[in-house]
């Protein structure tokens, strides 16, 4: 590859919203470089495929893909494979075992040096790993690979907390908070590229401002109320032992967050809860979800479980299973606990759950909380929502309501007299539920002339409350 040319640069985006942002910086880094920058793979001079490693499913489809783009060799356009994300900061050199066509691989703390591997990749192969923990780099200059008008806006990196079910401290470091100055001038260069729903991730949401002195999660999301153009901000991962009262505040009161929280409790029994690592002393769960329920009446909770813990019961799956029934949550998603290397329960416990013990109580959850989701959706039904308009093609008209995550959780299918311009917030009448989707008609009228809290007070006069 010749030192003056610019080759063309692809990217293969796995895992979770917080690689998805990693992507798009590189992507950004690269174009303000001067790369040209295609979307289609097997066009490009040069492919950067993304890896997650948080899960084996996920290593194995992280393996599949660069093994895929490595095909593209063969015909002699693709010149480089790069690889990046958890799997080249965990496993850098089985990588290399397994994969010899990688000819850079480039750890997390070192995608600052990502222009120039890729400027000299004839002189693989190449390797940039470390462990440095810095303070979280300024991610405006993005090259976004969501629809125009979402985007996801990253507060921190690395965690603290100690899961003892979970690798990511191990490679992506302690946590670090942005500074809050960056994290809204963030915010709003999104909203001038388009965005009008924000979705706030990182490992651990509600330590946000831990390490900065005078800041927490809630003072930093009463600074989203002033910009203008942005519609919705929600919140995903907030663990449950930092849910402030000030935050629960800040829900209730601001009319850009929209009314659903991700809080993942993991499990409802003590004992599971300790073997866990989660921080649970002096929490009560139970109390917690429902301060949160009484003092923002209409939001929608997520949550998710894993089942089959080290040391799981029967007697512990069971109180699971009865909180899961007795709480209904809105929205709710089931893990099966598999061991992963570098992590304080796989040195620690014998996982001693059979696997079909595992898949027979996620399966138990599941049909119960089926049940409970689509009583919820049927609730909806006659109610006047706003739905954000996501997609239109040959399939149809799809949006979400306040109610529902990108990528996530439920879809609304427009019917009749549109437009149904993609991006807009409009104003629909909810004509029928279909398990976890809904379907709408579009209302004529101003989504800037409904209430904040039109679904809210809805929800508490209306007849037929799922809970």
């Amino acid at each position: 590859m010749h030192k003056t040319h610019k080759p063309a640069v692809g990217m293969v985006s796995l895992g979770c919203p917080k690689n998805l942002v990693d992507s798009e910086v590189m992507l950004g880094d690269l174009a303000d470089g001067s790369f040209p920058i295609t979307g289609d793979p097997s066009q490009a001079e040069v492919v950067i495929v993304n890896t997650c490693s948080f899960i084996e499913a996920a290593r194995q489809e992280s393996i599949d893909a660069i093994r895929q783009i490595a095909e593209l060799k063969k015909s002699g356009q693709l010149k480089g494979l790069v690889v990046t994300g958890c799997m080249a900061q965990r496993y850098g050199d089985l990588l290399r075992e397994q994969v010899p066509e990688i000819d850079a691989i480039v750890g997390m703390s070192n995608y600052a040096h990502l222009k120039e591997t890729v400027e000299q990749l004839e002189a693989r192969p190449s390797t940039r790993v470390d462990g440095r923990c810095e303070r979280p780099k300024d991610e405006g200059l993005r090259l976004r690979l969501t629809a125009r008008h979402t985007a996801y806006l990253r507060l921190s990196e690395g965690c603290d907390n100690p899961c003892t079910f979970c690798a990511i401290p191990g490679f992506r470091g302690s946590f670090r908070s942005k500074q809050p100055e960056q994290v809204l001038a963030e915010a709003r260069s999104l909203v001038a590229d388009g965005a009008v729903e924000l979705n706030l991730i990182s490992q651990d949401l509600t330590s946000y401002g831990k390490d900065l002195e005078g800041w927490d999660l809630a003072r930093l999301l009463h600074g989203f109320r002033d910009i203008d153009g942005l519609e919705w901000v929600r919140l995903l991962y907030a663990y449950p032992a930092f849910v402030s009262d000030a935050l629960i505040d800040e829900l209730a009161e601001n009319p850009k967050l929209v009314k659903y929280l991700d809080i993942p409790i993991q499990h409802i029994a003590q004992r599971m809860l300790r073997r866990m690592g989660r921080l649970y002393k002096g929490l009560d769960h139970r109390a917690l979800l429902a301060r949160i329920r009484e003092r923002v009446p209409g939001i929608a909770l997520r949550t998710t479980f894993i089942v089959g813990f080290p040391g799981e019961t029967e007697a512990d799956f069971e109180e699971l299973l009865a909180f899961v029934k007795s709480f209904r949550f809105e929205r709710l998603g089931v893990f099966t606990y598999s061991t992963e290397e570098g992590t304080p329960a796989g040195k620690r416990f014998e996982d001693d759950v059979p696997e079909a013990v595992k898949l027979e109580r996620q399966k138990r959850v599941m049909e119960a909380q089926q049940e409970i989701a689509w009583q919820y959706q049927e609730s909806l039904v006659g109610r006047e929502l706003d739905v954000l308009v996501d997609s239109a093609s040959a399939d149809g008209v799809r949006g979400r309501t306040p109610m529902d995550a990108p990528d996530i959780d439920g879809v609304v299918w427009m019917a009749g007299e549109g437009p149904f311009p993609v991006g807009e917030l409009l104003r629909c009448r909810i004509l029928a539920a279909q398990g976890y989707d809904l379907v709408a008609e579009r209302l004529h009228q101003a989504v800037a002339g409904a209430q904040p809290h039109d679904l809210e007070q809805q929800l508490a006069e209306g007849d037929g409350d799922h809970r």
